[in-house]
């Protein structure tokens, strides 16, 4: 087989489609939050609430990345190896990112909509009510300050394990 068989190229294939549907899924929800954001009330929940879903569809695409380069060390006839430094420093990376993913920025954003659907339940504020904004406009700014963080260490770790895929360091 090896870089030259059909079952390479293809399994090849498959991870880079993978990569730019999961990946590509993921990486402006940052542009997708800001837009919640400018239009708040339902409207910005019906944003949040899409793009939790496509979030949700691209991290199936995400897994079989890691899944197709698996394959792919083994289909290479050694010409890449699990000890080659960008291979395994790659996929520890790679789960590194999974578990902020999983761990940080998935309940951060579960709680951000959480907040939002209960603003909106809540309605407008009564004509000449005083007393400033609920609670959880408070709440929902600190959430979306940590889900920017999470999300930017995310976003840095892809650019990382990107980059020694293509120089590949230690091989």
């Amino acid at each position: 087989m090896g870089l030259d068989g059909d079952l390479y190229k293809l399994v090849l294939v498959l991870h880079i489609l993978c990569a730019i549907v999961g990946f590509g899924g993921v990486l402006l929800n940052g542009l997708y939050a800001q837009q919640a954001k400018a239009r708040k009330g339902p409207e910005g929940l019906a944003i949040s609430q899409a793009n939790f879903l496509v979030s949700k569809v691209a991290q199936y695409f995400i897994y079989a990345v890691f899944v197709f380069g698996i394959l792919l060390v083994g289909l290479s006839d050694d010409a890449w190896a699990f000890g080659d430094t960008w291979v395994w420093l790659s996929m520890a990376l790679y789960l590194v990112a999974l578990g902020i993913s999983h761990g940080l920025l998935r309940p951060t954003v579960e709680r951000i909509i959480g907040l939002q659907e209960q603003l909106v339940a809540m309605g407008p504020p009564p004509a000449g009510a005083t007393g400033g904004p609920p609670p959880q406009v408070a709440q929902l700014e600190e959430q979306g300050k940590r889900a920017g963080m999470f999300a930017a260490a995310l976003q840095l770790l892809f650019v990382v394990i990107l980059v020694m895929m293509v120089f590949k360091p230690g091989s």
